[in-house]
């Protein structure tokens, strides 16, 4: 996304919350602009992992019936599961 790309929109907020942040001086258009942001990024993460969970199925399935391929040789503390 451009930061320096600015658009002016209408909210509608809370009143009790609004006057709050002023009393506070808190920056309502910056915190806005970042519960956007995250949204946004929480959206598409969920989007990514909606349009891939065949693969991710597909990919659990592989390894329940072949194992994972470097068993032998993981160090994790999760790898004793691995080796079936």
């Amino acid at each position: 996304m451009n930061t320096d790309a600015k658009r002016k929109t209408s909210l509608t907020l809370d009143a009790g919350a609004l006057d709050a942040a002023r009393e506070f001086q808190i920056n309502v258009s910056a915190v806005a602009d970042a519960a956007l942001r995250s949204a946004v990024a929480k959206a598409r993460q969920e989007r990514w992992l909606a349009e891939n969970a065949d693969a991710f199925a597909a990919q659990a399935a592989w390894h329940e019936r072949n194992g994972h391929p470097l068993a032998d040789i993981m160090a994790t503390p999760g790898a004793a599961t691995w080796k079936d």
